[in-house]
């Protein structure tokens, strides 16, 4: 036993378990549940009494009219989100590498970090206020330019749209800072040969700088496929009314209406099912795709 702990990896090995025992308590135990999704569910029968009815839920939930439209929206939100989170990022990225003051730097990089910290339940009140059609600083603005006001979250045409660029000022800081960490790894030379061969700085971005972090960039476009089904529930729940259903609706707003509102726990538990399947198998195409194309490795 002694000889366990005089070892570095046995001491590790004690500092991790209790992650390893909340990692199973709150994720793995938890599991045993998606048994409602086969289950004619009674919250007064529990697990074990409520009646099996095999793939019914499953039926149920693909019988319903909207959830064509709410995967659609789910997808259709999540891949801009992805998109945008990476052009970005990368954009401001490039563009901030080119500034020489270091303070100016550093300021502009807290400054847009700073929103990742921020919980969507604060953003949320915040984009009420200034996204209101009446009395919003946005449409106040747009008014003094002569535009119509916009009802931001209370326009289905438009909804979607606000979520994806609310998302991206929310995050965007964070992926330029992975992206500034990457092109502190780009041999300086390459540019010092460049200038003496007359290469202007778009000639540098274009041949040297992107292709210095392509490997960085496909490697995070890759591993956000695995997420292509979190569109945001914790932004849009929010951010949303029953006027937006039609666009802002996805499958994890669902499920909370579903189970949690309509106490309807087996279609709710089988449309979590479902996802997490789907899920499970884009996180291992992402990343088969990212140790192919970025040669990324967990082990």
């Amino acid at each position: 036993m002694g000889d366990f702990f005089q070892n570095r990896n046995g001491a590790l090995h004690v500092m991790i378990f209790p992650a390893v025992v909340l990692l199973f308590v709150f994720s793995y135990v938890p599991l045993f549940g998606l048994t409602i999704a086969f289950q004619k569910y009674n919250i007064f029968k529990g697990i074990f009494d409520s009646a099996w009815i095999g793939f019914g839920n499953f039926r149920f939930v693909l019988s319903l009219p909207d959830i064509y439209q709410v995967l659609w929206n789910t997808f259709y939100i999540a891949i801009m989100k992805i998109a945008a989170g990476l052009i970005v990022p990368v954009a401001f990225a490039l563009l901030l590498n080119e500034v020489r003051s270091v303070l100016f730097k550093k300021t502009v990089q807290t400054i847009v970090y700073f929103p990742y910290f921020l919980s969507w339940v604060l953003l949320g009140g915040i984009l009420i206020d200034i996204l209101s059609p009446s009395t919003g600083i946005v449409n106040d603005i747009m008014a003094g330019l002569g535009f119509k006001p916009v009802f931001f979250l209370g326009d289905a045409s438009v909804f979607p749209y606000v979520l994806v660029a609310t998302d991206t000022w929310k995050s965007f800081g964070f992926g330029t800072i992975v992206y500034l960490a990457a092109l502190t790894n780009i041999d300086q030379s390459q540019y010092e040969a460049s200038i003496i061969d007359g290469a202007s700085r778009w000639k540098q971005a274009l041949y040297i700088t992107l292709p210095g972090i392509l490997p960085t960039v496909i490697l995070m476009a890759t591993l956000s496929l695995g997420g292509i089904l979190n569109a945001g529930f914790d932004q849009i729940f929010n951010l949303y009314s029953p006027i937006v259903y039609r666009t802002g609706d996805i499958i994890d707003t669902m499920v909370y209406r579903m189970g949690l509102v309509d106490r309807q726990y087996g279609p709710a538990a089988a449309i979590g099912f479902f996802k997490s399947v789907v899920s499970f198998v884009l996180i291992v195409i992402s990343y088969k795709l990212a140790g192919k194309f970025a040669n990324y490795r967990i082990f």
